[in-house]
């Protein structure tokens, strides 16, 4: 599975961004999907996750009630909707895809088989 994600940008605090996870190659709909990030010097992180059919979803507690994902199986496409958006928000967001016992879903970095070119998100104060 080749992922690419789109949709960063520069944001002032408060304002909101639609990432794009697009893959290709093969199906997505057999693989839980994450969103991850890593802001410089930092190790990369956990944001959220869905299962393959859309009813789990998981969230970092730093984005709850902020983000929300989603997933379009048949366009073979993954979103992060962010509003609120904080300084601390700042990182290159990736896409992963995580199949076999982990298509429910996983907030594990090392679950995910499969990873995007990030996109880079600035949240200016």
């Amino acid at each position: 599975v080749q992922l690419q994600a789109s949709g960063g940008g520069l944001v002032q605090a408060g304002g909101s961004l639609r990432l794009s996870c697009a893959a290709s190659g093969r199906t997505i709909s057999i693989y839980g999907m994450g969103w991850f990030r890593q802001a410089p010097g930092k190790e990369r992180e956990f944001v959220a996750a869905i299962s393959w059919s859309g009813q789990t979803i998981l969230y970092d507690d730093s984005v709850k009630g902020r983000f929300t994902i989603s997933r379009d199986n048949a366009k073979n496409m993954v979103f992060l909707q962010m509003n609120s958006l904080k300084p601390e928000d700042t990182a290159v967001y990736y896409c992963g895809a995580a199949g076999g016992a982990n298509i429910l879903g996983t907030k594990e970095r090392h679950a995910y088989e499969y990873w995007g070119v990030g996109t880079l998100v600035t949240v200016s104060s």
